[in-house]
């Protein structure tokens, strides 16, 4: 059997879901396009594949998400208009928004779980290892969490993902990994090795507090077992099912990050998200943070 390659070129972003959280805002708007301070939520997770050495970014839509096309193609006349006005520096950014990557588009024409969104790839992915990363998920660190992983998985061969320590009160929003230390001194007690994995338990009966971020890198393979994957609640595919196969076969190995996590997968959390990354602006963060001080309660 040919040796899979180990190189890290491509990354597939789920954004077929319908928002709901965010409604009203994404009747007609997709929740990937609303703005965190003064971009997309999307782009964040894109300019952490072009920090993560990734080459070729392939998202998964579904019906109404052509803002998010439009927003990552060239736009020659807004171009041309801000350099006609004096404003290169502006159109310069409009240029290199897309970062020089290559992006492919496929739908995935029903909701049926984050699991079926990433087997509506396989074709595009081929047989190659491949980033997953959430879009409603920005993570901020010493390097990129993607890149992390990628180091991971170019030096192990074993598929990884990203996780984080979990308040007790919130185990039952994530997916739980059973882990042990994987012995490995590159990263220490940093480096994991999963066992097992439970989507969404109860703080009674997860085996860990260390939830899943959102971010992957995974063999082909994977694809092998979300086809054998049998829907779940709500008629879903669920990723974790597969990964628990993987880690039960190839193995598969969890990063605990290191750094801060903003999930702005919710109304709150997207506010939280906006004030903290609006406070490390260079531009207007200290003004941004004395207008905080002298709000009146």
């Amino acid at each position: 059997m040919r040796e899979q390659p180990r190189r890290v070129r491509k990354a597939v972003l789920p954004v077929a879901g319908l928002g709901t959280r965010f409604l009203p805002a994404t009747k007609a708007m997709p929740k990937e396009m609303l703005p965190v301070v003064d971009k997309p939520l999307i782009q964040y997770a894109v300019e952490e594949c072009i920090a993560s050495g990734i080459e070729h970014v392939i998202f998964v839509t579904g019906r109404r998400k052509n803002a998010i096309e439009d927003h990552f193609d060239s736009a020659p006349e807004l171009e041309r208009f801000l350099e006609d006005h004096g404003r290169p520096n502006q159109a310069q950014m409009v240029r290199e928004i897309s970062g020089g990557l290559r992006l492919s588009y496929t739908r995935q024409s029903e909701a049926l779980g984050l699991g079926h969104a990433v087997l509506c790839a396989a074709e595009l992915v081929g047989n190659e290892p491949f980033a997953v990363l959430l879009g409603d998920v920005i993570l901020d660190g010493p390097q990129p969490a993607t890149l992390s992983l990628v180091k991971i998985y170019e030096a192990t061969g074993m598929g990884a993902i990203d996780v984080e320590r979990v308040p007790r009160e919130r185990l039952q929003f994530y997916g739980i990994i059973d882990a042990s230390p994987a012995g490995d001194a590159r990263w220490g007690e940093r480096l994991l090795r999963v066992k097992d994995l439970v989507e969404k338990p109860s703080p009674e009966k997860a085996p860990s507090n260390f939830g899943i971020t959102g971010r992957y890198v995974l063999p082909p393979e994977i694809f092998e077992h979300l086809e054998r994957t049998k829907p779940g609640a709500g008629g879903e595919i669920q990723l974790t099912d597969a990964l628990r196969a993987l880690a039960q076969g190839s193995g598969l190995l969890a990063h605990v990050h290191e750094g801060k996590i903003y999930d702005a997968g919710d109304k709150l959390g997207f506010l939280k998200a906006t004030v903290e990354i609006a406070l490390k602006n260079p531009k207007f963060g200290e003004d941004f943070r004395a207008y905080l001080r002298n709000l009146k309660p």
